[in-house]
């Protein structure tokens, strides 16, 4: 399952924001959710990654398969989750702890009017594969990912193409 993406009226691939990229809405993960509910979250929604958020609905963390991999990794365990690259990790061995002991704390986040490119270089340097994009209050209300920014340039190099062709 897969949100949609917000995207406004065709602009240059480097006057793009994070309200042009961002997908929305966004899933979320409650705290107190156990680790083995929260992977069949993730599971069922086709995604890698979401906001972990507070009981006011502001963002402490995220949590992706990568921090999967670094539990799995640390605990000897593993647990069935697919990740990114293609590697099942079982479930059903996972404890019922609190994601809060396994998710990335300070997630990167961005506000609408973020350009592309700083976007891209806060991914970058982070080595991360997605930012949130978040209101005044800490809620969030969408997410880029490294997959939308690539599918905006190569839009962009398409439209580019088809100029070039006439």
């Amino acid at each position: 399952m897969r949100a949609t993406t917000t995207r406004s009226a065709p602009r240059p691939l480097l006057a793009l924001t994070a309200a042009d990229l961002m997908i929305s809405p966004v899933v979320t993960i409650p705290e107190g959710t156990s680790l083995r509910e929260a992977a069949r979250l993730l599971h069922r929604s086709g995604i890698s990654g979401a906001p972990v958020v507070d009981q006011e609905g502001k963002c402490i963390g995220v949590l992706s398969s990568n921090d999967f991999v670094t539990w799995a990794g640390t605990e000897g365990l593993a647990i069935s989750f697919l990740a990114p690259w293609g590697e099942m990790i079982d479930i059903e061995d996972s404890p019922d702890t609190e994601i809060r002991h396994y998710m990335t704390a300070q997630p990167v986040t961005v506000a609408f009017t973020t350009p592309i490119g700083e976007l891209a270089q806060k991914m970058v340097d982070a080595h991360i594969h997605r930012v949130l994009v978040v209101a005044e209050q800490g809620r969030p209300c969408g997410i880029v990912t490294s997959t939308d920014v690539l599918a905006a340039l190569a839009r962009a190099a398409r439209k580019a193409s088809r100029k070039s062709d006439k």
